[in-house]
């Protein structure tokens, strides 16, 4: 599996770029961080940006019941 290393950090983990296009973050002891962890992660390293719900929209529209 080829893959790229954005930058040398010495932290707790080490990002890495797929083949896919797609990221994964590894700690150091060998397993890989998931979920929201790993969405803080990569947003302050600045490889990807996370994009906020929009506040104010309708989910759904019911008619009123009479």
């Amino acid at each position: 599996m080829a893959t790229k290393s954005p930058a040398k950090t010495k932290e707790n983990f080490k990002l890495v770029k797929k083949r896919n296009g797609r990221w994964s973050v590894k700690a150091t002891n060998g397993k890989y961080v998931n979920g929201d962890e790993k969405v803080k992660i990569l947003a302050a390293k600045g490889v990807i940006k996370v994009m906020k719900k929009k506040e104010g929209a309708p989910a759904a529209t019911t008619p009123a019941a009479e």
